[in-house]
């Protein structure tokens, strides 16, 4: 419609508007006559306690007349020649100028901008007041718009259409693969923000025909090269950040610490660590019993339940792992206070455990100290148990061969006691100045003793807890597990570890003592990362409560309601680390793999399901379904070629050859 063309008798005088500025449509609604009806014109067909309408596009209704607006009171003969009328000649900005300062109502619009008042130019004076450009109000009073507010409008709509030309050859552009960036960059962002998991819908997907998912948003980024593969978008859609913890603990509170730096201490882990938290030591007769020192960093005793860099602990959960590095739980700053091993002289909280000749423990007690760390790792560990080093390597090499000789005891009771090994394959995954990097995992002699410690500090700290207290028993993060549906003839090798595997329960966190299966123990806790895992920070804490150590001197553990609380914001935070870690080796694997296409691999068949079969890749640590052929059994090596990879899935796809 022009604003500018103005038909004869369309300009009436400011008397005229005098005059009717009161005026209504005073007509009550009556067949024929037009009504509008949800924004839509609308024929009344009949009248009554409700009323009967056909609106555009034939559709039949019957609704109450308060929920319509009459236009005019008809007759309308013609409905398409009202929604088809073009309203030429229409006077607009002479309608405009002439209300200024009044109201009228639509008839008067229709007579002043149309130049007369009938169904068409009173639906098209509807459709002016409904667009909200001029005018502004009801039916029955419409008044025009401050010229500022129109102007404004104006550029506002201006804006938006050259926004959407914009959005149209950005459109275009994409479609034909010639996406120009970082200048179409801020097309994207939606797409960034579904394939991110902040948002459930995409615009441009939709636009596109495409699915409003995230694999679907990845997919799209990389095709359009904003991004590389080397972005991992997992981490955020389980709502984890990939920075650390900001809330520093501090400095380490003065408390009475008992000095065992005489021990020989040592801090055996995978070359790539570099946050080590625990350590052992050994002391005693190997034959009669022995007593296993497992010293733990104590971050807890800076770290008071509902301080600041506790609560951040857990709303983590756990430090959360990722090929790329770590986002740790407990701020980096604190690492050199408490990790041990990185100054000279650490501190740490000592679980003191006497070991009977058969294994089984005697006595437990936890003390807060002062520890001297040697660091090794398992590869340097196991050469010295090796025996291929003299000089200082000799004495460690007894502290070492002492300390398997216990490891292999428990391990030997636990078996006894129903405990399940599992070993499948594993692999490390790291990003490299850009390049990921994948190294199968070693088994190291060094290991299983840092394992078997790792479940005596368990075991005794459970133990203890469970003997503590008024009531006998402090309440405490236990771990447990359901015994299994084991098979009665499991397979050896690696298909005898997947069958076991597949009969696991999941564990359980509870407040109470109870048996862990798999692991053939009774009272069993983890104590041993306070500084990777939130319920082994707690545990630490309720240990300092109900020792009155330092901070926690008059400071009463959590009661079990409290602990419970904790121990399920804790455990919600550490299942999304879980989840995100899974997602994000999958996605580093298949990264890795993209450009590999074609190649061979040697696999291991760990169960037939069909037609397909359940093969581990050991170089990779990747266990993959691909469709069977041939003789292959379980435990047979197989030959495999990657055939296709999908970045956005984190999925590669291998046949037999």
């Amino acid at each position: 419609m022009s604003r500018d063309i103005q038909p004869p008798g369309a300009r009436r005088s400011k008397g005229f508007l005098e005059q009717g500025r009161h005026a209504r449509l005073a007509a009550m609604i009556s067949e024929k006559s037009l009504a509008v009806y949800k924004n839509r014109p609308a024929l009344v067909t009949g009248t009554g306690e409700k009323i009967s309408i056909t609106v555009s596009g034939g559709e039949s209704l019957r609704v109450r007349e308060k929920d319509l607006d009459l236009l005019h009171p008809g007759p309308v003969a013609d409905m398409a020649a009202v929604e088809d009328f073009a309203g030429e000649g229409a006077d607009i900005r002479g309608a405009w100028e002439l209300l200024e300062g009044a109201e009228v109502s639509l008839k008067e619009l229709a007579e002043l901008v149309y130049g007369a008042f009938s169904p068409q130019s009173a639906w098209a004076a509807y459709c002016l007041l409904r667009d909200g450009l001029d005018f502004a109000g009801t039916v029955g009073a419409i008044r025009s718009r401050p010229l500022a507010d129109v102007a404004a409008e104006e550029r506002k709509r201006a804006g938006k259409r050259q926004g959407e030309e914009e959005r149209g050859a950005f459109l275009a552009r994409l479609k034909g693969g010639t996406v120009t960036l970082p200048e179409d960059g801020r097309f994207f962002q939606d797409v960034e923000a579904l394939a991110y998991g902040k948002s459930d819908k995409s615009r441009t997907l939709r636009e596109l025909g495409n699915s409003e998912t995230p694999e679907e948003a990845h997919r799209l980024l990389l095709r359009a090269g904003v991004w590389t593969p080397l972005v991992n978008p997992h981490p955020a859609r389980f709502g984890l950040s990939l920075l650390s913890a900001q809330e520093d603990p501090g400095p380490l509170p003065e408390e009475e610490r008992r000095d065992m730096t005489g021990l020989r201490a040592y801090a055996i882990d995978n070359a790539y660590s570099d946050d080590p938290d625990d350590a052992i030591s050994i002391e005693g007769n190997t034959i009669e019993g022995n007593t296993i020192y497992v010293h733990v960093a104590d971050p807890a005793a800076a770290i008071l339940p509902g301080s600041p860099a506790d609560m951040e602990a857990r709303g983590r959960g756990a430090t959360l792992y990722l090929p790329e590095g770590p986002s740790r739980m407990i701020a980096g700053a604190a690492l050199p206070v408490y990790a041990l091993g990185l100054t000279p002289v650490s501190p740490a909280l000592t679980f003191k455990i006497r070991i009977q000749a058969d294994g089984s423990i005697a006595e437990v007690a936890i003390i807060p100290s002062l520890v001297q760390v040697t660091r090794l790792t398992y590869a340097a560990a196991d050469r010295i148990l090796a025996g291929d080093a003299g000089g200082e390597d000799r004495v460690r090499y007894d502290d070492l061969a002492a300390l398997e000789k216990a490891a292999a005891r428990n391990r030997i009771r636990r078996e006894a006691a129903g405990a399940v090994n599992i070993e499948l394959p594993d692999a490390h995954i790291a990003l490299v100045e850009g390049r990921v990097c994948i190294e199968p995992d070693q088994l190291f002699r060094s290991g299983e003793i840092v394992r078997e410690c790792m479940l005596l500090a368990g075991e005794g700290a459970g133990r203890w807890a469970a003997r503590q207290g008024a009531s006998g028993r402090l309440p405490f993060p236990y771990v447990c597990q359901e015994t299994g549906d084991l098979p009665q003839n499991p397979l050896s090798g690696m298909a005898g570890s997947y069958q076991l595997r597949r009969c696991m329960r999941p564990r359980n966190l509870s407040g109470k003592p109870g048996r862990h299966w798999g692991l053939g123990l009774e009272d069993y806790t983890q104590v041993t990362s306070p500084l990777r895992r939130y319920t082994d920070l707690l545990a630490h804490q309720q240990i300092r409560s109900a020792l009155g150590a330092g901070l926690y001197r008059d400071r009463p553990p959590r009661d079990g309601d409290e602990l419970l609380l904790a121990l399920a914001a804790g455990e919600a935070g550490a299942l999304a680390s879980v989840h995100a870690e899974r997602a994000s080796r999958a996605h580093w694997t298949a990264v890795y793999l993209a450009d590999k296409r074609d190649s061979q691999w040697d696999g291991v068949m760990l169960e037939k399901k069909g037609n397909r079969a359940v093969v581990m890749i050991p170089a990779l640590g990747l266990e993959t379904q691909v469709p069977l052929q041939g003789d292959a059994e379980p435990n047979g090596v197989v030959k495999l070629v990657l055939k296709s990879v999908n970045i956005p899935q984190g999925e590669a796809v291998f046949v037999m050859i």
